[in-house]
């Protein structure tokens, strides 16, 4: 039996992989650690096989570029899991998996311009979040050997029932409008029981290197927004001949290119093992929403 500890207590990532490891209760054995304040250091590593890192601060949009939280940031994102890495590794612990972003790409894409990022894709982050997750990487990784097994994972929006941020967006327009433009665009997401797959399948090949997982299908975003809303029992219209005016409004509006444009890993980053992906697409909105 594997002996996991999630380090991260309540976050919604570290929640959800503990409930899904759950459901093989004679292979793995989760705990959860609350990294809040000091009291975490006096916790014994040594009985774990792996610690899955999933404490931080994530990309508020009123924070990340901010000089006065620029601090904090460093502190919870960086400073925290090579802290935590440290100690795993000089208490025998096996494996250590970080959850870090796709934002350490610093790469947006303006409506109509599709963006792949492939393995030759430069890290530039852009602001607080993506810097101290991407400062954080290059401190973790050289502590890999063949003793101690460092895994990064760089997640797109995660979604799944509970979840907040991006995903919930769309939810509030499936939810309220009746109409939604039709705009042909691919983003890479990932349902939050594909990631746990991922990770269970990590700790059990004890793997290590730069990993970005992503569902098997890229996402539009106006028929997941129609998606959301059949969910829902509602239904949204999706009215084409609106991309020249999201192209204009996306060269101020941020928010339009972060909804409408098309940012995706290419798939062959993405792949692993035999796969990991164990809900599609459609099965995966019907379980967030019900």
């Amino acid at each position: 039996m594997k002996r996991i500890l999630i380090t991260g207590a309540g976050s919604y990532i570290g929640t959800q992989v503990k409930a899904y490891l759950g459901r093989f209760p004679e292979q793995y054995a989760v705990s959860e650690l609350n990294m809040h304040g000091e009291d975490w250091k006096k916790f014994c590593f040594r009985d774990y096989d792996a610690i899955v890192h999933t404490a931080g601060i994530v990309h508020r949009e009123n924070t990340k570029r901010d000089p006065a939280f620029q601090e904090l940031y460093t502190r919870v994102n960086t400073e925290l899991p090579v802290q935590a890495a440290e100690k795993a590794k000089a208490e025998g612990v096996k494996q250590f998996i970080f959850l870090s972003t796709m934002s350490v790409y610093g790469l947006t894409a303006p409506v109509g311009k599709p963006v792949f990022i492939t393995k030759d894709t430069p890290l530039h982050p852009v602001d607080h979040y993506g810097r101290s997750k991407a400062e954080a990487e290059e401190r973790l990784l050289p502590m890999s050997d063949s003793a101690f097994r460092v895994a990064i994972l760089r997640p797109p929006i995660v979604y799944g029932k509970g979840c907040k941020g991006n995903y919930r967006a769309l939810q509030i327009f499936a939810g309220k409008l009746p109409v939604f433009p039709l705009v042909e665009n691919q983003r890479s997401m990932i349902y939050i029981e594909n990631l746990a797959e991922l990770i269970r399948q990590l700790i059990d090949d004890e793997a290590a290197g730069i990993f970005c997982p992503q569902n098997d299908e890229y996402t539009n975003t106006s028929r997941m927004v129609a998606a959301i809303a059949r969910a829902k029992g509602r239904r949204v219209v999706l009215v084409g001949g609106f991309t020249w005016a999201l192209k204009l409004l996306g060269k101020w509006i941020p928010a339009v290119n972060k909804a409408f444009g098309s940012l995706c890993y290419e798939k062959a980053l993405s792949a692993y093992g035999g796969g990991y992906c164990v809900k599609n697409l459609p099965e995966s909105i019907a379980e967030t929403e019900n």
